[in-house]
Order: structure tokens, then sequence, then C-alpha cells
């Protein structure tokens, strides 16, 4: 995605931030220690361990759709579209400029 720099920005973000803080802060009631948080997950242990062995137990490559591809390509019907190729390289080699850089 291109940034379009013709927009000016003016102000202060930190400024902002600030004042947008201490509004919140000042209109809400502070919290005493009766208040607590409590977080409810709604599924329980027994889901996700159940999720887990089904995710665990599942192939990591469709061996039906690999045989697809093979038989395609031995027959001549299998084109390879050069652009999307190309644009994913093109994505992953980005992605990983920038992950270097961080």
């Amino acid at each position: 995605m291109k940034i379009d720099n013709t927009t000016p920005v003016t102000g202060n973000l930190g400024e902002a931030t600030a004042r947008n803080t201490a509004a919140k802060t000042a209109n809400s009631p502070a919290p005493t220690a009766e208040q607590g948080t409590s977080v409810h997950l709604g599924t329980s242990s027994a889901q996700l361990r159940s999720l887990e062995s089904s995710v665990a137990s599942a192939p990591a490559v469709d061996a039906k759709k690999v045989a697809e591809i093979k038989q395609a390509i031995s027959e001549g019907r299998f084109q390879v579209n050069a652009g999307a190729v190309a644009d994913g390289l093109i994505r992953t080699v980005s992605d990983l400029i920038t992950a270097s850089q961080r």
C-alpha cells in the first residue's frame, strides 16, 4: 500500500493522546478494592484439547490435491499463472526485507 504524502499532518499525537487519556480517567470512577476483573473464555479445556488433537492429526498436505496436480502436469493440462507467482515472490521478498530491518 502506498502512503499519500500530499496531505500535511498537523498537531502533536502525543499531546492528543495525553488529553484523551486524561479526559477518560477524569470522567470514570476510580476502581475500588471490591471491584475486580473477571474473564470468561467460553471454551472449556476439554474443548481445547479436542481441537488440539484434531488439528494435530490433520494432514499437513492434501494428498488428493497433490495427486491431481501431478496428474495435470503429466498430462500437460497444468498451467502456471506467472503473474500470480511473481506477485507472491515479490510480496515474500518484501516481507523478508521488512522483517530483517526490525
